[in-house]
């Protein structure tokens, strides 16, 4: 399911939402013009700003290791995971963001997406394959949106029912944290978290971090 829109309104102008998205799409600019001048420069830069699971556990008192946590949300590894990532951002960000603010949603944005950076290295501490993206503080917004706006819906793609169709977004959240925490199980038990691929416990992981965090928030901002 792909969201096209929400129902609500928006009255001020998300401006912490549309400078992470820029940020993203900047440094995946950069990632291209990188890798095509040079291939080998390319990787171990990406490798140093990613995050590592298992590096990180092993230097876990490594500064450079906890900044890697932060920068490894803007690094992208193609065009759709970036275009997917700054979409779902812009359905979901802008209406969070109203109702945390300019410095509270950014701080929200950072502390969940650090939230599922950890939930995916305590998933596959030994795995050496570097982990970029931004959809685990993505997911925290989602879990936000689920706290704060229930009774919203969501004009949304489904290519396997009808081509639009509009959802409760609680109904279309729940829908979408069930297939990342489903995947992220299937890929413990097959033994293939720490393989690379989509992080689903980072989304798992963020999800939950952002609807805690949400719900802990004093009843006039969740409601």
């Amino acid at each position: 399911m792909l969201p096209l829109w929400d129902t609500q309104k928006h009255r001020r102008t998300a401006v912490a939402t549309g400078l992470i998205i820029v940020a993203c799409l900047v440094v995946f600019a950069y990632e291209v013009v990188l890798l095509v001048r040079d291939a080998a420069a390319f990787e171990a830069w990406l490798t140093r700003h990613a995050l590592v699971p298992s590096r990180m556990v092993a230097g876990w008192n490594d500064g450079a290791q906890w900044q890697s946590v932060a920068t490894s949300m803007f690094l992208h590894g193609s065009v759709p995971h970036v275009l997917g990532n700054c979409w779902f951002l812009w359905v979901f960000g802008r209406s969070v963001e109203e109702r945390l603010g300019f410095a509270g949603f950014t701080l929200f944005y950072f502390a969940t997406g650090a939230a599922a950076a950890g939930a995916q290295v305590l998933a596959a501490p030994g795995s050496s394959v570097p982990m970029v993206g931004a959809s685990g503080a993505i997911s925290g917004v989602l879990g936000a949106y689920f706290v704060f706006f229930p009774r919203a819906w969501v004009v949304a793609l489904v290519p396997w029912i009808v081509p639009i169709l509009p959802i409760p977004a609680a109904l279309f959240l729940l829908v979408w944290f069930f297939i990342q925490a489903q995947a992220g199980v299937g890929s413990l038990l097959a033994g293939t978290a720490a393989a690379g691929g989509v992080a689903w416990w980072a989304h798992a992981g963020g999800f939950v971090a952002g609807a805690g965090v949400a719900m802990l928030l004093p009843r006039s901002v969740r409601r």
